[in-house]
């Protein structure tokens, strides 16, 4: 299994495999031409990047890389589905009528990887011996050292100030969007709304009051995200909100350190981590399990190490925020990243402390292991039909939109 720094990508929302990845394609492609520019670019966007790649953004990431070499025309292709992956790229640099000079063909895997026949930016160097979360916890157990010491013991040395820009960047987006105000682009005319829940958070008794601020958090993450903003994938764009959500109501409303918070960010990221290299983090491939659900998944199993939970209870949190995701579909309003989206990671958020407090009231022995619902989410995901993975051809993306 690769570094977990993998699973924390910083970069400009609203997504990580629509936008993040495209954007980073582009830039690939750009050296190519570095002293020798061509008379123009023409990109081809198939599956599910083309379907809803208007609402990702995917043209204006592109566009904003290329056009500064040369004019770029984007092509919609939406009904052609590579084999490799549904979201697929193909870049061509043209030349006098036309002619193709060069030509690069990539896909956007998840959570703002690339990978093609040649590479695959998901399967890195393998530094960690073991791809289970039993086989994990056996060995915690074995050497009498907790998920944050087994990171520390087999990842790169930087991962400490990775995960400390991490929170940074988590923090910066909460701030933001607690006092950012307007609309959001796209067409929906949706308002940002958590600098609302903030204030009605703060004038309700405590317990109404910490479920509404964990709400305004998720919020402001998710609607800087949807702007377009700088956010960090965890282990997406489109579920941004729900890890910054929980830790930084748990870190203002008790005080955690910093120290304490990146060694939260190093347990999640080992689930998240799992969850990737068995199944998928693709809203594209598995639906929106892979990442609301793996996200709640990530958060729960951070919120129970900070408050103290043993190896198998902080197993069983993130089993719990992943296992009650199950079969969550894919299907945004117009493409955008917005409904449901936005508002599913406020309550997945407030999941994910219900999770933790769940697991901490047991004795964290249960029958379902997160490994075993990781492979049902990948099978539910092989299971689902396309429409309903990150194509808007399905559900709630086919009921109301109002983009042409």
């Amino acid at each position: 299994m690769e570094t977990i720094k993998t699973i924390y990508k910083i970069g400009h929302g609203p997504s990580s495999s629509h936008t993040m990845a495209p954007r980073r394609a582009a830039e690939m492609f750009a050296k190519r031409f570095v002293g020798n520019r061509p008379n123009g670019f023409r990109v081809h966007l198939y599956g599910s990047l083309a379907a809803t790649g208007k609402g990702h953004m995917t043209d204006v990431a592109i566009i904003d890389v290329l056009e500064k070499i040369a004019p770029t025309k984007i092509l919609w292709e939406p009904t052609i589905v590579p084999e490799f992956h549904t979201n697929g790229l193909l870049f061509e640099a043209l030349g006098e009528g036309d002619k193709i000079l060069d030509s690069w063909e990539v896909y956007s895997i998840g959570g703002g990887s690339l990978a093609n026949k040649d590479f695959d930016e998901s399967r890195n160097e393998q530094i960690y011996p073991h791809s289970t979360m039993m086989e994990i916890m056996n060995y915690c157990y074995q050497e009498r050292i907790t998920y944050w010491e087994y990171v520390e013991r087999f990842d790169d040395l930087t991962v400490w100030d990775h995960l400390a820009n991490v929170w940074q960047v988590m923090r910066s987006a909460v701030e933001r969007g607690l006092v950012a105000e307007g609309i959001l682009p796209g067409g929906l005319n949706l308002r940002r709304k958590s600098g609302e829940y903030l204030v009605r958070a703060k004038g309700y008794s405590s317990n109404v009051s910490t479920r509404g601020l964990v709400y305004a958090y998720a919020l402001a993450v998710s609607e800087e995200n949807a702007a377009g903003n700088i956010v960090v994938t965890a282990p997406t764009c489109g579920s941004s909100g729900v890890m910054p959500a929980v830790l930084y109501h748990l870190q203002t409303s008790r005080d955690f350190p910093d120290r304490m918070i990146h060694r939260a960010l190093a347990t999640a990221a080992l689930f998240g981590n799992i969850a990737r290299t068995n199944a998928s983090i693709s809203g594209a491939e598995v639906g929106c399990q892979g990442e609301v659900g793996v996200a709640c998944s990530m958060a729960a199993a951070a919120a129970n190490q900070l408050f103290g939970g043993s190896l198998n209870q902080i197993e069983y949190a993130a089993e719990m925020g992943l296992e009650h995701h199950l079969g969550l579909t894919c299907d945004p309003i117009c493409g955008l990243v917005q409904i449901p989206c936005i508002e599913r990671n406020a309550f997945a958020a407030a999941r994910a402390l219900d999770s933790n407090t769940f697991s901490t009231f047991s004795n964290g022995f249960h029958r379902v292991s997160f490994d075993q619902v990781v492979e049902v989410m990948k099978q539910t995901g092989h299971d689902l039909p396309s429409l309903y993975k990150e194509t808007s051809e399905g559900g709630l993306a086919t009921n109301y939109c109002i983009i042409p």
